[in-house]
């Protein structure tokens, strides 16, 4: 594949060197690209990167604001999410919001200067599941983030311009990085089938459980129940959404007698126990609580990342019961609506950024968020560097 053209638009960027002759062109920039990568021996190492003219197709970015996933936490801590393998060093970050700097050839519908959220996942466009519309299921996406592909956790970084969506001007910069893990509950919400006046049990009350709390406060769910062990995390879904239920789970019970705890919040009678629960921690003694707490028909849809395998799960329970186990895997066509929904004033998420870390200190973003005594929710890594190369 011959090399990238670089286009010197308005003086942004200085011509590559002739020795640069690989398939991207490096840019020799008068500001350093700061990274973050997780190694291969889960350390965490600082790193400066190359900047690369962007090919055909893509656009060059400013990351603006990057929030910090639980996921970049456990490519850290195990280097594996299921399948997902970090075989080498690799940027993190995926959840991010930015300014277009360059666009490269074919790119029509956006320019410099343009306010941008970053979609993440690249799907091939070519298999079935992509002429399907289901391109969150494609075999070969190329997800931000996910070894071997460099995420956003960087000054510079070259994405194709189809994923990235323009940002209105009143949605800020952190809440264009707040858009990725409201898609993910968005995804988990229309699978799911929410509707007007049903009851709904939200299982976790970190930042996927609070967002679940508030999209299911906004699409008609009443009531709703939050659970978490810690008292902290739901005093603070309280707060975020008055008018849900919280509900400490007692490490005392094991699931079937928290599940029963549980739906006697909802009242005694079957049909008014919650037609559904959203399980957002992964963990797996809180996914067998949510299949005891759903009432007979009901669904179980899980939301959050666990394990491999899971031994336990009460299958005849699940069975006999007709109680539909459900999953999600990221997100499809969630970006323009997710913005709506921000821009309009349907939800107000900004509540949820606990902690801002320059980008020059990513590495202690990442150290506050993994030990949950900081009691940290949402933590962003924010670059205040003038957008310009």
């Amino acid at each position: 594949m011959a090399p990238s053209v670089l286009v010197d638009q308005n003086n942004l960027v200085a011509a590559p060197t002739k020795s640069q002759v690989s398939d991207r062109v490096a840019i020799k920039a008068s500001h350093p690209n700061p990274s973050l990568q997780v190694t291969a021996d889960h350390k965490l190492k600082s790193v400066e990167a190359p900047i690369y003219a962007p090919r055909a197709g893509e656009a060059l970015v400013h990351i603006k604001a990057t929030g910090i996933c639980g996921s970049d936490i456990h490519f850290w801590k195990t280097g594996r999410i299921g399948s997902l393998v970090f075989e080498g060093d690799c940027i993190i970050g995926h959840e991010a919001s930015g300014i277009v700097l360059q666009c490269g050839e074919g790119v029509t519908h956006l320019k410099p200067g343009d306010r941008v959220a970053v979609e993440p996942g690249v799907p091939c466009e070519h298999c079935f599941l992509c002429d399907d519309g289901r391109y969150n299921l494609c075999e070969d996406v190329q997800f931000a983030g996910v070894y071997p592909y460099e995420g956003t956790m960087q000054r510079y970084k070259n994405h194709p311009a189809k994923w990235l969506h323009k940002l209105p001007d009143n949605v800020t910069f952190a809440e264009g990085a707040l858009l990725e893990p409201l898609s993910v509950v968005m995804n988990g919400i229309t699978s799911a089938g929410l509707s007007l006046g049903r009851g709904v049990v939200v299982c976790g009350a970190g930042p996927i459980g609070l967002i679940a709390v508030a999209a299911a406060r906004a699409s008609g769910a009443h009531p709703i129940v939050v659970t978490d062990l810690e008292p902290a995390r739901l005093a603070f879904a309280k707060e975020f959404v008055p008018s849900c239920i919280t509900y400490q789970v007692d490490r005392t019970k094991d699931a079937q007698g928290n599940a029963q705890a549980i739906r006697a919040l909802f009242g005694s009678r079957e049909y008014v126990a919650p037609e559904t629960v959203l399980e957002c921690t992964g963990v797996e003694s809180s996914v067998c609580t949510a299949a005891y707490t759903a009432r007979r028909g009901g669904t179980v849809m899980v939301i959050g990342v666990g394990k491999a395998i899971m031994n336990n799960l009460p299958f005849m329970h699940l069975s006999l019961a007709e109680i539909e186990l459900r999953f999600i895997n990221r997100y499809r066509d969630t970006w323009p609506p997710a913005i709506a929904c921000l821009s309009g004033g349907i939800l107000d998420l900004k509540k949820l950024v606990s902690h801002v870390f320059p980008l020059e200190k990513a590495q202690d973003a990442l150290h506050l968020c993994a030990d949950t005594r900081n009691g940290s929710i949402k933590v962003l890594i924010v670059d205040e560097e003038e957008a310009s190369l």
